[in-house]
């Protein structure tokens, strides 16, 4: 489907990993040390994809509008940062896809919102990433997804024309931030999109699976 691709790009949280477990555990821990029962997982992952906000919107029904947000959402960074490879796992048939794209000699990074802060231990802590030709986070530009700056930033750096990429992401921001830079879109349903209809995001295609991204991919 894509013809004469150079390079495959993805989101992290929810396309490539599950953070979900250790994301909700950092929010979990804020209830609990409050003295607030503590909740399932299953409230937290469809969320996960939302980070901070939408971490301490679950635990606390909070918005960024609250006085007390930004307290909030650095109590929840220090509890994810104090674990944050505790739980998390790489998603089912990861590996399989890494391994075959670099049997094919083709270069793949990470374009995500995730902070450097965490961006940076967090790839450097699992083998995986080893093999990443770039990792972009949200604020190694001044602009974050959506926006396409990080696609054209990541493009950059590998120095090939972002139409000449694919990009992979389970948010409707993946699939915006793509279309922009003019690359290939692909959904992933696999993440944390629960009972989201990705039929308006207006992707240029959708894998259930990460290996059957490999079927779409032309090289020549």
């Amino acid at each position: 489907m894509f013809q004469a691709v150079q390079a495959v790009l993805f989101d992290l949280d929810g396309t490539l990993i599950d953070s979900a477990p250790d994301l909700g555990a950092a929010a979990d821990k804020m209830r609990t040390d409050r003295g607030l029962p503590g909740l399932p997982l299953d409230d937290y992952r469809p969320m996960a994809g939302a980070g901070a906000r939408g971490m301490l919107g679950v635990a606390f029904g909070m918005t960024p509008e609250h006085p007390e947000f930004l307290t909030y959402r650095e109590e929840f960074f220090v509890n994810y940062e104090n674990a944050m490879t505790e739980r998390t796992v790489i998603f089912d048939g990861v590996h399989a896809m890494v391994q075959a794209l670099q049997a094919m000699g083709m270069p793949w990074g990470v374009v995500t919102n995730k902070s450097q802060r965490f961006t940076l231990p967090l790839t450097a802590g699992m083998p995986l990433f080893a093999s990443a030709s770039v990792v972009i986070s949200g604020d190694t530009t001044a602009h974050s997804k959506p926006h396409p700056e990080p696609l054209f930033e990541a493009a950059r750096r590998l120095g090939f024309e972002p139409h000449r990429c694919v990009y992979v992401g389970d948010d409707e921001r993946d699939i915006v931030a793509g279309r922009a830079a003019g690359m290939g879109t692909v959904a992933a349903t696999y993440g944390y999109l629960g009972a989201t209809d990705i039929s308006q995001w207006q992707a240029d295609a959708h894998i259930d699976l990460p290996l059957q991204l490999l079927k779409l991919i032309e090289t020549a």
